[in-house]
């Protein structure tokens, strides 16, 4: 009688483990540049190979910076993209498109607030 009920929370405890993988979070794409990520030697000189980085803002707390791991032909995704992305240690993971990509994380630092509005002085005569 032991056995089976042994055997049934052991299976529970790994069927737990693992789905407690990453969580999806959202986020939007912020701001896109292309950043130099190594060289590819021709005849007579070195060609410079650029790699995409991207500024992710997740839900409104974070802003991370990604970029691709290396040089490929990868099209650019659009400013404003609403993505669902996955964090495993130090790459972002989402689709866009039907399109699957994975970028390292550069940098992550808390959300910059929108600048706040210049507020205007009006004299106040007496």
């Amino acid at each position: 009688m032991k056995k089976p009920l042994i055997l049934l929370a052991v299976l529970f405890l790994c069927v737990t483990v693992a789905a407690a993988g990453p969580k999806a979070q959202s986020g939007n794409i912020l701001s896109h540049t292309s950043v130099a990520c190594g060289t590819k030697k021709s005849k007579k000189q070195d060609i410079d190979l650029l790699c995409q980085q991207y500024v992710v803002r997740s839900a409104g707390t974070i802003d991370y910076t990604i970029r691709q791991p290396k040089p490929s032909e990868q099209s650019i995704i659009p400013l404003n993209t609403a993505i669902e992305f996955k964090l495993d240690n130090n790459k972002m993971k989402f689709k866009v498109e039907g399109k699957s990509f994975e970028f390292i994380v550069i940098s992550q630092a808390a959300a910059s607030s929108p600048a706040a509005a210049p507020t205007s002085s009006v004299p106040n005569h007496q």
